[in-house]
């Protein structure tokens, strides 16, 4: 397998640059709405479900597009979509201020699109410029994410109280026109190496062209990845309701939910580093099921160490998320694997994390309490635990056909083709 051309320092740069400003837009149009909810439902006149459908959009556009973002990245190149997913994000952000629910909706809709297709074509853009970096720019990636986030959903409050929550959505959409003018110049670089026609005879097609669906690994990674984007989701939305529900008072519950926020951004940084340099990430998928289970079983037996719990969380939700999207680089072969791997694993993921939410909140309407809730998101955590197990060992997706006796190739080792930084580790 020939590696792909190294790119020039000052391309290198420019595009490191312009990774940072992306990561910055991949998480902020979405936490700083909740804080502002309030103020969005008496201005607009929107109703409980307009409210829960808003809430819970987000989520699902993430899924519902990121398979698009591997196809226009072949039409167009990964650079002119990234770009246009920032674009997309700022007008998304700048239509969904307009006071009427329906630019409400349909900005966070556009800005939604947006960020999927950035969510999804990230890790393809650090396989191939950064190579030999696929951890420390994961973590790095991870981390910023989460921070702005958090900063996002801290500000929400403050400026709404300054301005109002126009000026609370509006702001974030200057970060995002700014990451867009940077990847400019790298989007017309893009354009001028040309992608393959569309008519290209079958020999013309790369050989990682072929169907994903075909590898058993890149069903591990998604459903991996799918139920760690569950659990997080679900303890995001409904945390502060059990913390509430077990006797602390509504500050502290929405304390506990910042809190476990806040823990995972070192994560987001040291795991993928440290995941990056094992050869089998399989000893860090059971330890973040075991986390998992101690800090859910903690919730339902004994809520009153509330506090123990919900950092425990922290370190479990905090870790999961940032291994599995690790995983996307290191059991992909290449940059444009890494993109088909993205959206596959990404589209799964992010919709039934959309409904994660959803099924848990039916569950405490339908019981009046908790406990079958967090019955349920243990038992979750075996599959979680099964498929990172599987998605944990060294290999890569098998992208080729299958042989006329259908059978597959046998699966690659990540020593054959171990990155810098593994190599280093040993």
């Amino acid at each position: 397998m020939s590696s792909a051309p190294r790119v020039s320092r000052a391309t290198a740069v420019w595009s490191f640059v312009g990774l940072v400003l992306l990561t910055i837009n991949l998480r902020a149009a979405i936490t700083g709405v909740s804080p502002v909810l309030g103020d969005l439902r008496d201005a607009l006149g929107l109703s409980g479900v307009q409210v829960s459908v808003l809430t819970t959009l987000p989520v699902l556009c993430l899924g519902a597009f990121a398979s698009l973002a591997p196809v226009i990245a072949r039409r167009l190149g990964t650079e002119v979509a990234i770009a246009g997913s920032l674009v997309l994000i700022t007008l998304g952000i700048v239509v969904r201020i307009v006071p009427v629910r329906p630019a409400l909706f349909f900005g966070t809709i556009l800005a939604g699109a947006g960020i999927a297709m950035g969510n999804v074509l990230m890790p393809a853009v650090i396989k191939r410029v950064f190579p030999d970096r696929l951890g420390s720019l994961t973590g790095l990636a991870m981390m910023l994410m989460a921070a702005s986030g958090a900063v996002a959903a801290g500000l929400a409050v403050p400026l709404d109280d300054a301005g109002g929550w126009r000026l609370a959505l509006a702001v974030w959409a200057v970060p995002s026109l700014i990451a867009a003018l940077v990847w400019g110049p790298l989007a017309l670089r893009g354009r001028r190496q040309a992608p393959v026609p569309a008519t290209a005879p079958p020999t013309a097609v790369p050989k990682d062209e072929g169907s994903l669906l075909r590898s058993s690994v890149a069903w591990y990674v998604s459903v991996f990845m799918g139920l760690a984007s569950l659990m997080f989701y679900v303890l995001l939305s409904w945390l502060p309701e059990i913390m509430r529900d077990a006797g602390y008072a509504p500050a502290t519950a929405g304390m506990m939910v910042s809190t476990m926020l806040i823990v995972g951004i070192p994560l987001g940084f040291f795991v993928p580093v440290f995941a990056a340099r094992l050869r089998d990430q399989r000893g860090v998928v059971a330890a973040v099921a075991v986390t998992m289970v101690v800090g859910i079983g903690g919730l339902l037996l004994a809520p009153a160490a509330g506090w123990v719990w919900v950092l425990t969380l922290g370190l479990g939700t905090g870790s999961a998320f940032p291994l599995a999207y690790t995983l996307l680089s290191l059991r992909s072969p290449s940059p444009s694997a890494a993109a088909r791997l993205s959206g596959m694993a990404q589209t799964g993921g992010y919709i039934l994390a959309g409904f994660g939410p959803l099924a848990v909140g039916v569950l405490h309407s339908a019981t009046g309490g908790w406990d079958v809730s967090l019955v349920l998101l243990l038992a979750l955590v075996v599959p979680e635990l099964v498929f990172g197990l599987l998605a944990a060992r060294p290999g890569f997706v098998r992208l080729g056909p299958a042989r006329p006796e259908g059978r597959f190739e046998q699966p690659i080792e990540r020593e054959d083709l171990a990155a810098p930084e593994s190599a280093r580790a040993r």
